[in-house]
């Protein structure tokens, strides 16, 4: 019995292991454009292996009551029934948030926080357990560090074994501390702020600056009542007067070049829709003022050849695509201000793609070329495993 009780804490231990840096490496934003060509791959992976960790607590359940019996071991018992509440906790939240298209934007908002949550808060504990209860750690038990005074009467010993577990709690303090209470601001922060946060520290520089319609203000949420994430695959690139253009081209009769004097002057309106990342967020009723982009596509003149309308991103790197019959739904829009504010850098500025009824995978950010094409185009998160119709919960 010990042997296989040994066993299944060696085999939990390395599962939560490669759960905890799975887990960081999907959230961290910075790691988005590094790990992209394998990111999909390493989230179904991330699944599986979740889905395994159930399956080894439940073979703990026969050692609850025929192994941690006494009072002796009534704090491991306590201390495992911990580890499979928050694994379970993991599971059933991980579960939603992947089949999150099946699932209300409220039960998915929900998963999320409450897989965040548990993940801040218990990972730290059930890693260093884990960690902990490693065989090969558990084997590190030679003194490293032995003080004795004159009298011989002072011992102060450290184990390789409590070497380790010193060094993964100072890590646990210096690299996920800052992290959680990072997370736990953004949480408490009201959307204002944020928003007004993001907008002082804006990379462009883009003059003059739009005149929100009266429709834009005051907002009706967006930034000032929710909260963005900022995601990206390449660093955020800036712009000026001189560096930005926007061009329409491709298969169209009137291809059309706008430098950003020209492009503040063409009409514009204001819709309020919600925003949805494929992640399980959402932020609701968001005011954009922008082109809507069937009109762009009109003063273009759209060649009866063409069939699907590719966007760039000023990064240089993101592509994605939309069928005529999506690019002329009604509120898709070539947007430039967000809650009465020029979009700032962070969120995709000055001018972004916005597909309300698509995920925001779709949403190109930093948007200046267009381009009418006659065949399929595979996005930069297609290529790498994403639905082409990333249509939300349809």
């Amino acid at each position: 019995m010990w042997k296989k009780l040994k066993a299944l804490h060696t085999w939990n231990g390395w599962i939560i292991t490669f759960l905890f840096v799975s887990g960081i490496l999907l959230f961290l934003p910075a790691a988005r454009g590094i790990l992209a060509p394998v990111r999909v791959g390493l989230k179904q992976i991330h699944i599986g292996v979740g889905i395994a960790s159930v399956i080894v607590l439940l073979l703990y359940l026969p050692y609850l009551r025929k192994h941690y019996k006494s009072r002796k071991q009534t704090g491991k018992r306590l201390n495992l029934i911990t580890v499979i509440v928050f694994i379970l906790i993991w599971t059933v939240s991980g579960l939603i948030l992947t089949f999150e298209r099946s699932v209300t934007a409220q039960m998915a908002e929900s998963a999320l926080f409450v897989h965040d949550l548990f993940t801040w808060i218990g990972l730290p504990i059930i890693l260093y357990h884990s960690i902990s209860r490693l065989s090969w750690v558990r084997k590190q038990q030679a003194p490293l560090i032995q003080t004795e005074e004159a009298d011989g009467k002072l011992k102060i010993p450290l184990s390789r074994r409590g070497f380790i577990q010193m060094v993964a709690g100072t890590a646990f303090v210096v690299f996920i501390g800052p992290s959680f209470f990072k997370w736990l601001k953004q949480l408490m922060d009201d959307g204002g702020q944020s928003l007004k946060s993001v907008i002082a520290n804006d990379r462009n520089q883009m003059t003059p600056p739009p005149t929100p319609l009266p429709a834009s203000s005051p907002p009706k949420g967006g930034g000032y009542e929710g909260d963005f994430r900022i995601y990206t695959v390449t660093e955020i690139p800036e712009f000026t007067n001189e560096n930005w253009s926007f061009t329409i081209d491709g298969l169209v009769d009137n291809p059309l070049t706008y430098k950003w004097e020209e492009f503040v002057k063409l009409k514009r309106k204001v819709q309020v829709s919600d925003f949805h990342c494929v992640t399980g967020w959402s932020v609701k009723k968001v005011t954009y003022e922008g082109i809507p982009l069937k009109k762009i596509l009109e003063e273009a003149g759209v060649q009866r050849v063409a069939k699907y309308v590719k966007f760039y991103s000023g990064d240089g790197v993101y592509t994605d695509a939309l069928t005529l019959d999506q690019a002329a739904m009604d509120d898709v829009m070539v947007a430039m201000l967000m809650d009465g504010e020029l979009i700032p850098s962070d969120y995709g500025g000055p001018v972004r793609l916005i597909v309300p009824r698509m995920y925001a995978y779709k949403a190109v950010k930093w948007l200046v070329r267009i381009e009418l094409i006659d065949s399929p185009h595979l996005g930069y998160w297609q290529v790498r495993g994403y639905d082409t119709d990333a249509w939300v919960r349809k």
